[in-house]
């Protein structure tokens, strides 16, 4: 997570899922002695200039009502840590970019799971959907039990580690935020014996399902290898289960406090943003899920 600015930076909106966001990362930026940044992105209105009294007025609202939401989640992250560094920021720009742009600059980007402007019967708001595809940086989206805002602060960091290049930093980042914590860190490991040619997509049956199982065990062992050794106080609890990654994952994040996943895994094709496993995680999980991406080659 290397970057100039020591912050997290926070996309708020007013909404319940957009407090709960607030309340966590004021939590995060506590634990590592960062910053905390609180953005709110307002909409252009294409009224400046209209010439009528009335177009004043409603930018004069929208101003206040953006004033009141920073205000309120600064409140909010304050109740944290009183000692906390904040500062805010009210942009006259849509979120999405808004959010993204910022999460150049950030060590982490923290969304709630659903923002005010939502559908009814929307899983997850569109704005934290489109960021955490789109974003530069690690994004946390904030979920809690139960698709409610009741976000949990105990058991146990899970990592979804698949075994691909992509899913190396999202391990490094696992451990890092178990060790802050002082909580163990599931690794779980799903395989089944069924794979999907990336170039046909044509279903191939293995034959032998205990050698696969071996081997997916090696594999675990050489990813979890390096880095247990960077973190020997983490209590790691690995888990090697024949499923699909996402239902694994599903269930392990009922019991946990964060799941830490790649943006894409070996399954994803060129060019994904993000995978589906993410995507299930990101709409579905039972707690606070960090999405970590491969830095960018330059």
């Amino acid at each position: 997570m290397s970057t100039t600015d020591p912050r997290i930076t926070v996309g708020v909106d007013g909404s319940a899922g957009s407090s709960a966001a607030v309340a966590w990362a004021a939590r995060i930026a506590s634990l590592r002695h960062l910053q905390l940044k609180i953005v709110y992105g307002r909409q252009p209105t294409g009224l400046y200039g209209g010439g009528l009294s009335g177009l004043t007025v409603l930018v004069d609202a929208i101003q206040a009502d953006g004033e009141r939401i920073i205000a309120d989640a600064r409140s909010i992250a304050a109740s944290v840590d009183k000692n906390l560094v904040i500062t805010t920021e009210l942009p006259n720009d849509p979120p999405v970019p808004m959010l993204i742009d910022e999460s150049r600059h950030a060590r982490m980007l923290v969304v709630g799971r659903s923002g005010a402007g939502g559908f009814t019967g929307m899983v997850v708001g569109g704005t934290t959907a489109t960021v955490a595809s789109h974003a530069h940086g690690p994004v946390a989206v904030i979920r809690g039990r139960q698709a409610t805002t009741m976000v949990p602060d105990s058991g146990p960091v899970v990592a979804g580690i698949d075994g691909s290049p992509n899913s190396e930093p999202a391990i490094g980042v696992a451990f890092e935020e178990a060790s802050l914590r002082g909580v163990p860190l599931v690794a779980v490991h799903a395989w089944n014996d069924v794979t999907y040619e990336d170039t046909h997509g044509t279903a191939r049956i293995l034959t032998q399902p205990d050698t696969l199982e071996e081997a997916e065990q090696r594999l675990l062992a050489e990813r979890l290898a390096g880095w247990q050794e960077k973190y020997p106080e983490v209590e790691i609890r690995p888990l090697l289960v024949r499923d699909r990654p996402r239902h694994a994952l599903l269930e392990a994040s009922e019991t946990a406090q964060l799941v830490v996943v790649g943006s894409h895994g070996r399954g994803g094709f060129t060019g994904m943003l993000l995978g589906s496993t993410s995507q299930a995680l990101v709409q579905h999980a039972g707690c606070p899920v960090l999405v970590v991406r491969p830095e960018r080659t330059k």
